[in-house]
C-alpha cells in the first residue's frame, strides 16, 4: 500500500502570490505518518543530512524514499506546476533538529527547480517553526501564507529569486524531509561528486 496520496496532491490548489507554492494536508495518512515516524533515521544535533550519508532508517522510511523517487511523482509535480523535470536528478535530505539560527529569509538556491517539504511531527503547538511564504526578504511579518509543520503535511514552491521564506525561530525536535529537483549543471555534478568523495573517506577511516 501507498504511503503518500497523488490525489490529495493533485487537488490541492497551486497559489500564485507571492509565489507559486502548494500545500497538501495529509500527504501522508496517519497510519503512514506513524510508520514513517517508527522507521525515522536516528540523527544527531541540528543539521542537514543528504539521504546518501543515512543508513539507519527502518522500512517505511525506505519505502517513503522510493516512492518519492518514482518517475511518476515527478510527472504530477511538473504538471502541477508547468515546469519540465525530465532528467532532473533529485536531491534529497532530511532533519531532526531546529537550532536557533534557523529559518532566516532565504529564497534557495539557483540550482533548484522545485522545493519539497514533507513535515513528521505528529502537531505543532509551538508559535516558532512555522514556514512563512514572504514577500520580501526582509520582513518575516510580511506574508501571504503560515504552514504548521504538521506530520503528513507537503509544502512544494517552485523556486525564483523571489521565493523568499522562513520562520521564527524554534528550537527543538522538528522532523522534516526537503527534496528538490535540481537543474543538472557541470556545479550540481561536482558537488555530487565531493559528496561521495566524502561518503568514501568517512568509510575509510571508519574501517581503520
Amino acid at each position: 500500500m501507498s504511503l503518500i496520496d497523488l490525489n490529495a496532491f493533485d487537488a490541492a490548489p497551486l497559489q500564485r502570490d507571492p509565489f507559486d507554492f502548494l500545500v497538501v494536508p495529509g500527504f501522508l495518512s496517519p497510519q503512514a505518518l506513524q510508520a514513517v515516524n517508527r522507521d525515522f533515521p536516528d540523527l544527531a544535533g541540528p543539521s542537514n543530512y543528504a539521504i546518501e550519508d543515512v543508513t539507519n532508517y527502518g522500512p517505511a522510511f525506505g519505502q517513503l524514499l522510493e516512492e518519492l523517487n518514482a518517475p511518476e511523482v515527478a510527472q504530477h509535480f511538473a504538471a502541477k506546476f508547468g515546469v519540465t523535470l525530465d532528467g532532473a536528478p533529485l536531491a534529497v535530505s532530511v532533519r531532526k533538529y531546529c537550532e536557533k539560527s534557523d529559518g532566516n529569509i532565504h529564497a534557495d538556491h539557483w540550482s533548484k527547480i522545485i522545493t519539497t517539504l514533507i513535515y513528521f511531527n505528529e502537531d505543532w503547538p509551538h508559535e516558532g517553526g512555522r514556514l512563512r511564504m514572504l514577500r520580501s526578504k526582509d520582513d518575516i511579518e510580511d506574508y501571504t501564507a503560515e504552514v504548521a509543520p504538521e506530520g503528513g503535511t507537503l509544502l512544494a514552491f517552485r523556486r525564483t529569486d523571489h521565493s523568499y521564506h522562513g520562520h521564527k525561530p524554534f528550537v527543538g525536535e522538528r522532523r522534516i524531509m526537503q527534496f528538490s529537483w535540481v537543474r543538472h549543471s557541470r556545479m550540481s555534478q561536482y558537488v555530487r561528486d565531493i559528496r561521495g568523495l566524502t561518503r568514501r573517506v568517512r568509510r575509510m577511516v571508519k574501517a581503520v
